[in-house]
């Protein structure tokens, strides 16, 4: 059954016992009800990998979707943005930008080789679902570590507050708020890729295309549940809607479009396809070595050795990694982290003032973005091997650009040279960066 419209179908009368809470307003993921074989699956996998005790009916809810992926029966599925898409293409013209873990899971729901990267096919499909544009996160992403790496440099230069933790998760974000606001201050003020590019979409592209900004909306394709959530924030205004990788699969089939069979296309140039650091954005681990990359830049003046790009260490889907380089006369010190719970000891010794770190990433689904509540279901069994193909296939991609910095993108050249100024500069801040706010009361 489509997810479209499910809610209308669900009998009250049916009572859940032992499965998670998830409340009517929950701006992310439903439940079909009368699909629920109340196994508990989804309970379960929020308090192992979110450490949720499903707390006040779904209110701690962190909007991963994860229960969605461990459900056996598809009975949780993303909350549908199609009608609103679909209602838009009538009425505006449709601008939609991709994420990179998108283009090595799609081709899943279509008998591709598990991880193939489709992102040329990926692009035909979205204009022939009647997109104008389409653009690649991957750019936002570049545009995010140009930023975040000089928020870091200067924290470190300033005796700011460190360690920083990375921002570009929504549900790690949304589970600081809840959780452990006290620490609010370490995240990286920086906006998400996706924020990002919405804010410049609508305060650049729209100029450079001559567009006015009421007639256009603009769709996020992501991987990611949370996401739906992001977007609502009013502090993170430019995405209109998003459609999940799942939700994307829905819609292609209800067209009828012929997704493997699609010739390849290419994104259109301005904010096309980005660095191979912003690519790796996908995976856990993936931001931490493009901010690597850029921060040796900032406080070298030199780009990273190519024979030194070599950050092994933190491939893979460990639930922590570390990692530590010399730049300069200053050791840095790296820790990246998939599946919150895993979180929490690090979390701790922030707190107690004890942690060794300068920089940590907090993924909340296990592999990163390429493992989010929106992909496709793995299914039993296959969980490390299917996301280690998915995982490869954006490392190749990286190897195989000619850009493997974030600050060698042209487009984001062209925009701080045209718009911005510079890293951190007030019109910086304006657009790409933003606030945060303690929601732990809003649990009680």
């Amino acid at each position: 059954m489509s997810s479209v419209g499910a809610q209308n179908k669900i009998p009250n009368e049916i009572k859940l016992y032992n499965a998670i809470a998830i409340s009517e307003d929950n701006i992310a993921i439903e439940r079909i009800k009368e699909k629920c074989i109340d196994c508990g699956l989804c309970k379960t996998i929020c308090k192992e990998r979110e450490g949720i005790h499903n707390i006040c009916d779904g209110k701690a809810c962190v909007y991963c979707g994860q229960c969605s992926q461990a459900c056996p029966v598809g009975a949780i599925v993303p909350k549908s943005d199609i009608l609103r898409f679909k209602n838009a293409l009538n009425k505006k013209i449709c601008i939609a930008y991709t994420a990179p873990a998108v283009r090595v899971a799609i081709g899943d729901a279509f008998d591709l080789p598990k991880g193939s990267f489709v992102q040329g096919k990926l692009v035909s499909a979205l204009r022939r679902l009647g997109f104008k544009y389409v653009l690649d996160v991957t750019s936002g992403a570049d545009l995010t570590i140009v930023e975040e790496a000089a928020e870091l440099v200067r924290r470190i230069k300033n005796n700011g507050k460190l360690p920083m933790f990375t921002s570009c998760c929504p549900s790690w974000v949304k589970y600081a708020e809840n959780f452990h606001p006290e620490l609010l201050p370490n995240l990286s003020t920086c906006k998400s890729p996706i924020s990002m590019q919405g804010a410049i979409v609508r305060n650049y592209f729209c100029q450079k295309y001559n567009l006015n900004e009421n007639d256009i909306f603009t769709v996020a394709i992501t991987p990611c549940t949370s996401k739906k959530y992001e977007v609502s924030r009013k502090e993170l205004p430019g995405t209109d809607a998003v459609l999940t990788t799942r939700e994307l699969i829905e819609l292609l089939k209800l067209d009828e479009i012929d997704f493997k069979n699609l010739e390849d296309s290419n994104f259109d140039s301005l904010f096309g396809e980005g660095s191979g650091a912003g690519m790796i954005f996908g995976v856990s681990g993936g931001v931490t070595e493009a901010a690597i990359r850029t921060v040796y830049k900032i406080m070298t003046d030199k780009n990273l050795p190519d024979e030194k790009i070599k950050f092994e260490a933190i491939h893979g889907i460990s639930n922590v990694k570390e990692f530590s380089i010399k730049i300069n006369d200053k050791v840095l010190n790296f820790a990246i982290i998939n599946n919150i719970k895993s979180a929490l000891p690090i979390l701790e010794d922030v707190k107690k003032g004890k942690s060794k770190y300068h920089f940590i990433e907090v993924m909340n689904c296990l592999g990163g973005c390429i493992g989010g509540g929106g992909q496709p279901r793995i299914g039993n069994g296959n969980e490390i091997e299917v996301k280690s193909q998915r995982m490869n296939s954006l490392y190749n991609r990286d190897k195989e650009g000619k850009i493997r910095f974030c600050h060698q993108n042209q487009d984001v050249v062209r925009l701080y040279d045209e718009l911005l100024g510079e890293p951190l500069s007030p019109k910086a801040e304006e657009l790409l960066h933003t606030t945060y706010k303690d929601r732990s009361k809003e649990l009680l």
